[in-house]
């Protein structure tokens, strides 16, 4: 069984994760949540071998690099980095409703990655501009920060979905955290992904430097990375300065993940420095 197994595998664990979690939320069974978060652990422990293993396999192939070089490989990172930052969430707060709302995400990273015929799973050699010390530092700091957006919107929801009150609240809607831990989470979820976007920034334009001679080049994905950053650092402002709470916040942060998604998926569809990407 070789990495691209493991991993798909490991998408069908995420989907069964993400179904536990929902089923508990909406059953309220507090066994189901127990089982959930299981699933997810063994789902994070397979990924984590897939990762691994590719990276092996990668040397046996006489490649030998670090399996951060593709779409492929950077939806793979892109689901683990996901599932660890949720379940240290879920341990240090205690309340696996969040799952519910971030675990699909995880599963939907993974499911495009090793379902979609459009992306390879094969090692290929890396090109000249990726030939970097720079590569796991720039990837592992943007993903980092791009999977604490990722839940930061997956609680956002979380907050607008127990703001929409239509006289009596539904029992559901009680089994979510209070609005104000919602709100005080998402801040802190994007506070992190602020700091490892603008580090992923920092070291991308170093990277550039010493790959193309230059630092910043207005390439696609350089551009559309600014713009996130600016995004998100106008709701920091709009928060701490200007006092934004609540759902305007929530409404931010939403359009900060769409914004996050276009960086990530809809820049490869245009011609650029960063086309391979797409590969």
């Amino acid at each position: 069984m070789n990495s691209s197994s493991i991993l798909s595998i490991t998408t069908f664990v995420y989907a069964l994760a993400g179904f536990c979690y929902i089923f508990a939320w909406v059953f309220k069974k507090t066994a189901a949540n127990k089982v959930a978060t299981w699933v997810a652990i063994v789902g994070l422990a397979g990924n984590t071998a897939g990762i691994i293993m590719r990276w092996m396999e990668s040397y046996q192939m006489g490649y030998g690099h670090a399996p951060f070089s593709n779409l492929y490989e950077s939806l793979v990172f892109f689901a683990w980095t996901i599932v660890v930052l949720y379940l240290f969430i879920q341990f240090k707060y205690g309340n696996r409703v969040v799952g519910a709302f971030v675990t699909p995400l995880a599963f939907l990273a993974l499911a495009y990655a090793s379902l979609s015929p459009n992306i390879s799973d094969r090692i290929q050699p890396l090109i000249p501009a990726l030939k970097s010390n720079w590569l796991i530092a720039h990837v592992i700091a943007c993903f980092i920060g791009y999977s604490a957006f990722a839940i930061a919107f997956g609680v956002s929801c979380m907050y607008l979905v127990k703001q929409r009150k239509t006289g009596r609240q539904s029992s559901l809607l009680n089994y979510l955290p209070e609005a104000g831990v919602l709100d005080e989470l998402t801040h802190q979820l994007i506070m992190i992904g602020f700091l490892f976007l603008s580090a992923g920034i920092i070291t991308g334009a170093v990277w550039a430097n010493s790959a193309w001679g230059r630092y910043w080049g207005w390439d696609p994905k350089e551009t559309w990375s600014l713009i996130t950053w600016f995004v998100y650092a106008s709701l920091l402002h709009a928060r701490m300065v200007r006092g934004w709470r609540g759902k305007r916040i929530a409404v931010l942060s939403v359009i900060g993940f769409a914004a996050v998604l276009f960086t990530y998926f809809g820049v490869n569809l245009l011609p650029g420095l960063h086309s391979y990407g797409a590969l």
